[in-house]
């Protein structure tokens, strides 16, 4: 019986914060390393949150400050619409505490933990407040907040508050110091190259312990903000029907039905009634549990649209996919593919993927996996993740590219998920929980593109192929042309042009024929070029046609640059008079390419 009592005395509720003071690894905290790494991705997820939700192209800056020998200072600052001064201190200083955990959309934090979180581990481990600097009108100054969290009660602890001047009209500045480490500065900025690569209206500028990189946006339209929804009735699990009807016992069913549910009408409530045996115009209060059950029963039986996924929903967008990853990895080949939207347990998604190939790549190294989900970049435990496990089920032999395990070589595929409600493996959110339907969408869309890279490679490598027999053609021909030309006992025969025919190379001739100057380039590469092309000669070339962008004397010589754009196959000419000699050259095209001729008649 005492024992009984002392253990009874020792019982005690504890907090969320108190929770997560003992289990910060569930968070991402659980080494210095990765702190910082996690602190930075939650301030610019709720920095980028913020300016979409405002309709602003977001303009970020984070600051990385080493203050003493294992004490860092993480400033991230953001041009959103900033926060009333009386909502900054549970946003910041409340574990659980947001305006995105009960709307059903498309949106980077939901739990309202992860900045919260950040300031508890940073007066772990420095015992110092987090301070906020927030601004919502150009007419107003600024607030500035000191905080910490009382993690006994799971509330902000205010430390200081005033008003302060501040450079920007408009945003949220946030300041943390805690213990940590600058080896994670690499994984630091891959971080943030990988969110400006899925954020592609975003601007990022980051000055890490004096190191400035800028990652620039390569669209100037802000994104359009995804709108909730209400629940789909194929989501709903009983505990979470049983307190909607809770809260509205007034209603008729038939009217809850229609009011709370997405993509449910009058007919297709009608249709659930009917099915779960109970009167549309009954009362909600007068349901039974035994009604709740067939009820729900009734809801996930009947065929009902899958949800506006157009509406909650913001996929990247094929193009913009492209632009990104060219922009960060200047790449031989890219394709990017938006699949139609789905549905798993009545919470709808949209896969997107992209695959790159070549470029600055090496070729001896693993693919380059690149993971998302709703637009941010997941860099931990990709082992436990479905986008993982589903590329390596792909058998990426049949698209020509190398696999072990995971495909190998130059290549970097980028999977992204959006959803309302995305399945992560943990609080963390570092991985995405193995669902069936998802699964199946990211596989349909990698075996799209692997079809259209393995064409890529295809061609490529007919043209490699090509290539060679043209060398070896050319390597014959002017030993040809001196047989040929003793055999009839005259001057070989100039083999350039036919050469640059067959090599697909740009032939610039210059020529000197009766006093006039005559210069021809021919491209017969297949692609169109943008060339400059420098003439140089005693002449003053004053009757030039065409009349070239640039003439200058410089001693007893005159230099022309004509800008040129020519077409694959196409030709260009000038002529002046003259009496020569000179020469030529071209800019714009490698060395390799190009064949130059300065020949007088």
């Amino acid at each position: 019986m005492e024992i009984a009592e002392e253990l009874a005395r020792k019982q005690r509720s504890i907090s969320v914060a108190e929770f997560f003071e003992k289990n910060k690894h569930l968070l991402g905290f659980d080494s210095p390393t990765r702190g910082i790494i996690t602190t930075v991705k939650e301030a610019v997820d709720n920095a980028l949150d913020a300016c979409e939700e405002a309709g602003v192209l977001p303009d970020i800056f984070v600051q990385v400050r080493k203050i003493s020998d294992d004490v860092f200072r993480i400033g991230v600052e953001d041009n959103g619409p900033g926060i009333v001064p009386e909502q900054i201190p549970p946003v910041f200083g409340k574990l659980l505490y947001g305006s995105r955990f009960h709307q059903i959309k498309q949106s980077r934090g939901q739990q309202g933990i992860g900045i919260s979180a950040a300031i508890l581990y940073a007066q772990l481990t420095t015992g110092m407040p987090a301070v906020i600097i927030s601004r919502t009108d150009a007419r107003k100054k600024a607030h500035r907040f000191e905080l910490m969290i009382k993690t006994e009660a799971n509330e902000p602890d205010v430390r200081s508050r005033q008003q302060v001047d501040w450079d920007r009209p408009h945003g949220t500045r946030v300041e943390i110091e805690f213990k940590s480490t600058l080896a994670a500065k690499k994984r630091l900025l891959e971080y943030l190259r990988y969110t400006s690569v899925v954020n592609p209206h975003a601007r990022i500028t980051a000055d890490i312990d004096g190191e400035i990189s800028t990652f620039e946006r390569v669209s100037a339209e802000a994104i359009p903000c995804p709108k909730a929804i209400q629940p789909h009735p194929h989501g709903i699990e009983l505990g979470t029907l049983k307190r909607m009807l809770s809260a509205q016992e007034s209603m008729t069913l038939e009217v809850f039905l229609v009011e709370n549910f997405s993509r449910v009408g009058k007919q297709v409530a009608r249709e659930i009634c009917e099915k779960a045996r109970l009167s549309g115009e009954q009362k909600i209060s007068m349901l039974q549990p035994a009604d709740q059950k067939r009820l729900l029963s009734a809801m996930q039986s009947v065929q009902i649209p899958a949800p506006p996924a157009s509406v909650c929903l913001s996929p990247i967008g094929e193009d913009l996919i492209r632009r990104s990853m060219d922009k960060e990895f200047s790449l031989d080949f890219v394709a990017a593919r938006t699949r139609p939207s789905s549905v798993y347990s009545g919470h709808p998604f949209v896969v997107e993927a992209a695959i790159g190939y070549g470029g600055k790549l090496n070729a001896d190294d693993k693919a380059l996996i690149l993971r998302f989900a709703n637009r941010v970049p997941l860099l931990y435990q990709p082992g436990a993740c479905a986008i993982t496990n589903t590329i390596a089920g792909v058998n990426w032999k049949l698209y020509n590219i190398s696999q072990q395990t995971l495909p190998a070589g130059p290549i970097i595929i980028l999977v992204h998920v959006a959803s309302t409600n995305v399945p992560f493996t943990s609080e963390s959110k570092d991985a995405i929980a193995s669902i069936p339907e998802i699964e199946r969408e990211i596989g349909l869309g990698l075996k799209d593109l692997g079809r259209e890279l393995k064409l890529f490679l295809s061609r490529r490598d007919k043209k490699r192929v090509a290539d060679d027999r043209a060398r070896a053609i050319c390597a014959v021909i002017p030993e040809i042309a001196i047989k040929v030309g003793e055999i009839v006992e005259k001057p070989a025969p100039d083999t350039q042009a036919i050469e640059g025919k067959i090599m697909r190379k740009v032939i610039a001739k210059r020529r000197t024929v009766n006093g006039t100057v005559q210069i021809e380039v021919n491209n017969y590469t297949s692609q169109p070029l943008s060339l400059k092309i420098y003439d140089f000669s005693p002449d003053a070339a004053t009757d030039a046609l065409p009349k070239p962008a640039f003439s200058e004397k410089s001693g007893d010589e005159y230099t022309r640059v004509w800008n040129c754009e020519l077409a694959a196959g196409g030709t260009w000419t000038a002529r002046y008079g003259g009496r020569g000699p000179g020469h030529l050259d071209l800019q714009g095209i490698e060395e390799k390419q190009k064949v130059v001729m300065d020949l007088d008649v």
